[in-house]
């Protein structure tokens, strides 16, 4: 059964452009599917990701995991890491799992299953493919200024003011 709608927008499109750098994964391919580790009734780990050419000034990165195909207005949070410190430049596999001993001031912001944690794929059965966006976003500031209980609209809210750049890596997956 497919909701049959139309192919939400590149979310990034949507805000206004900043510099790229690199975002790779030994777990995400780009434009493939994810695989069962990052599906949520499978592993529900969060990925191996690495990035490099930050823009200068750097001061702090936020990593974030979303998918504009979920059928809300809203799209669906994933994963909201804030305050990763400027010398972090990777993240292990299940870096994004709750308890987990995360770098410097580093810490989650509960995503859309309703968690401080990663949260993996989990579109409708038998809906369209799914796009998974995980943004590697560097910040100017050391700390974005929010805390722990906003939700992910107020961390985007806060980065489209302290944004330097961007690294995107969109994997996919369907149930």
């Amino acid at each position: 059964m497919s909701l049959d709608r139309p192919v939400a927008p590149d979310p990034y499109d949507l805000l206004p452009a900043l510099p790229r750098f690199d975002l790779t994964s030994t777990d995400v391919t780009a434009g493939q599917p994810l695989g069962p580790a990052q599906v949520y009734a499978e592993g529900n780990t969060s990925p191996q990701l690495s990035w490099s050419g930050a823009p200068e000034g750097t001061r702090s990165f936020v990593v974030t995991c979303f998918d504009p195909d979920a059928p809300t207005p809203s799209g669906f949070w994933h994963w909201v890491l804030v305050d990763v410190p400027a010398e972090v430049t990777s993240l292990a596999a299940g870096a994004g799992a709750a308890g987990t001993a995360l770098p410097g001031g580093a810490f989650h912001v509960r995503n859309d299953f309703g968690t401080a944690d990663f949260g993996g794929a989990a579109p409708p059965e038998g809906d369209q493919v799914h796009r998974y966006y995980f943004v590697v976003h560097a910040v100017g500031e050391e700390s974005l200024g929010v805390t722990p209980d906003v939700s992910p609209a107020v961390v985007s809210f806060n980065l489209a003011f302290k944004a330097l750049g961007r690294a995107i890596l969109v994997g996919t997956y369907q149930h």
